[in-house]
């Protein structure tokens, strides 16, 4: 009799002890994120001109990538700009860039390859386009640039672009009836400080530190950008649709302009990768984007107009699987 009860006592701990567990076991998998994945492997992204905001976006982006995804070894390549990050994402040779939207459409309707497999993340900050002179120059207008020496940005830069496609619009041959020089937004300062350019177009966010530290130690004059070109270069449609008239504002460069707002021309800026791109991968990144707006503006102004409301809206490209995931998780 002794002896049953003793089985059944320890049959009693026993079955009591692996309820404990289940119970247990069944807490922690409420309280701990025990089992989520987690992206691992590598990433390329490809940024910019070196002191371009791309590049200084992209610098500051690879600390909170690591932070968030430690499992994710991080390359950053640096580009000429817009049209190269497209190709080297579009072409497999990196994973994510950031492009303006309206060289991502010139991409798509060129028919170069990859193209179709390209998808949006994030819509991000806006590039405002700035015709940079000498404060003491003549040129007042766009159309003023015939004869002179004109950075146009390098071959693959979403500056190149627009640049082309401005100058066009008001009746200037940007093969003929100009110097162009290919030059990026690392080396148009100082060649206009030292007279080797009497102009130069730059498409960034606002501020761009490049021109504001030009501001500081030269007296610079931004040119205005009206409306009547806003209406040539939307006529011409296409990729052109992607362009509004924006105003910088008359702070955006305190020495350059004097208290005087500018009128100019604006594109919106877009994270995008391919549907190669692992979605676990994507939905990592794109969160890290979102969340690190307020740590990154603090450096780079134009980071801080990153919205979570806006963001989904990367015309021309799809949502990428990923992006979508998180998306429908945030809360605005």
């Amino acid at each position: 009799m002794l002896h049953a009860l003793s089985r059944f006592g320890r049959r009693r701990t026993l079955q009591g002890g692996a309820a404990a567990a289940v119970v247990l076991g069944l807490l922690l998998w409420w309280v701990l994120p025990l089992g989520e994945p987690e992206p691992s492997g590598s990433l390329t992204f490809s940024t910019g001109v070196r002191s371009g905001v791309y590049q200084r976006y992209g610098q500051r982006l690879e600390g909170a990538l690591a932070k968030d995804m430690p499992k994710v070894s991080i390359e950053l390549q640096t580009s000429e700009g817009s049209q190269q990050n497209i190709e080297r994402v579009a072409t497999g040779k990196a994973d994510f860039t950031i492009a303006t939207a309206d060289a991502v459409t010139t991409y798509l309707q060129s028919g170069k390859p990859g193209g179709a497999r390209l998808r949006g993340c994030v819509r991000l900050y806006d590039d405002y386009v700035q015709l940079i002179v000498p404060r003491g120059s003549k040129i007042r207008k766009v159309a003023d640039l015939r004869g002179e020496r004109v950075g146009v940005g390098q071959e693959g830069s979403g500056v190149r672009l627009v640049a082309d496609r401005l100058m066009t619009a008001a009746g200037v041959d940007p093969a003929e009836d100009i110097t162009p020089v290919p030059a990026g937004i690392d080396t148009m300062p100082a060649r206009l400080m030292e007279d080797r350019l009497d102009a130069f177009f730059w498409s960034g966010g606002l501020p761009t530190g490049a021109v504001q530290e030009l501001s500081e130690r030269f007296a610079i004059r931004l040119v205005p950008l009206g409306d009547s070109l806003i209406t040539e270069l939307q006529a011409a449609g296409g990729s052109t649709r992607h362009y509004r008239s924006a105003v910088m504002p008359a702070d955006a460069y305190l020495h350059a302009q004097q208290g005087q707002a500018v009128q100019t021309v604006a594109v919106a800026n877009l994270l995008i990768t391919t549907d190669r791109t692992d979605p676990l991968m994507t939905e990592a990144f794109t969160r890290t984007v979102i969340d690190s707006r307020d740590r990154i503006g603090r450096e780079v102004h134009a980071a801080q107009l990153v919205d979570l409301r806006t963001a989904i809206y990367t015309d021309p490209l799809p949502l990428h699987e990923g992006a979508k995931r998180y998306y429908r998780s945030a809360k605005p």
